[in-house]
Order: structure tokens, then C-alpha cells, then sequence
């Protein structure tokens, strides 16, 4: 009986794939938090998961003239720009103190994802060995 390694594995990958992008993402604002008029970008994190967990609702096109939903995925998450609490006069929306605190967050979320990948795979490791 073959092993389906997406089912076994859950939504684990698709969380750490996220987490990798969002990670790139908060080390450029911070490689240019002194780039005059550089606009911060981040990721709808909370819409991400859900279209990882299959959570997302699905619009039909009932009309050719209709627009189309974005067929967002979570290899291809959609970049917002943030809001700045205080602007700057030089037009960049980083502050450092928020970017470094959220790089931080989604290091450990990072780290925790793979903890638990871990331990599905040390789970299929010993349920195939048969212990």
C-alpha cells in the first residue's frame, strides 16, 4: 500500500514554504529601511494559512464579462504594503523595530513548523519499520 506523503504530512510543508517567503520578504524591508521611499511589503498572513488549509471560498464566473477571482495559492501569496504608524519625511514605510519583531516571530514559527515535521516523519520512519 503506497504512502500518501501529503496526507501524512499535512499542511506542514505548505506552512513552512509560507514562512520561508514571509522571512525573505521582512529581510529585504529591513535591508532597506534607510532607502528613501521605499514602501514596505508584507504578506495577508491569516488569508495565506487559510488558502493553505483549504479554507478559501471559491467564486464561479457566471457572466463572460465578469472579472475573474485571483487564483492566489500559497506558492504565490499576495505582497500588501504596510501602513506606516509614523512616516517618515523621506517617503520609506520601514520601522525597524516592528520588521525586527516580526522577523523574530516567524524565525520561531519557522523553527516550531519544522519540529513538527520532524515528528511526522520520525512517526511514518517508525510505523514503516514497525515498531
Amino acid at each position: 500500500m503506497p504512502i500518501n506523503f501529503d496526507k501524512a504530512l499535512g499542511v506542514f510543508p505548505q506552512h513552512l514554504s509560507l514562512y520561508g517567503k514571509r522571512s525573505t520578504l521582512l529581510a529585504s524591508n529591513l535591508a532597506n529601511a534607510d532607502t528613501p521611499g521605499f514602501k514596505a511589503r508584507d504578506i495577508d498572513f491569516q488569508a495565506a494559512l487559510q488558502r493553505a488549509n483549504g479554507d478559501q471560498l471559491h467564486m464561479t464566473r457566471t457572466h463572460r464579462s465578469h472579472l475573474g477571482g485571483r487564483a492566489a495559492s500559497i506558492s504565490d501569496p499576495e505582497l500588501l504594503y504596510r501602513v506606516p504608524m509614523q512616516p517618515s519625511l523621506d517617503g520609506n514605510t520601514v520601522d525597524s523595530q516592528l520588521e525586527k519583531a516580526q522577523f523574530a516571530e516567524n524565525a520561531v514559527r519557522y523553527q516550531a513548523t519544522l519540529t513538527f515535521l520532524s515528528g511526522k516523519f520520525r512517526g511514518l520512519r517508525s510505523a514503516i519499520k514497525g515498531e
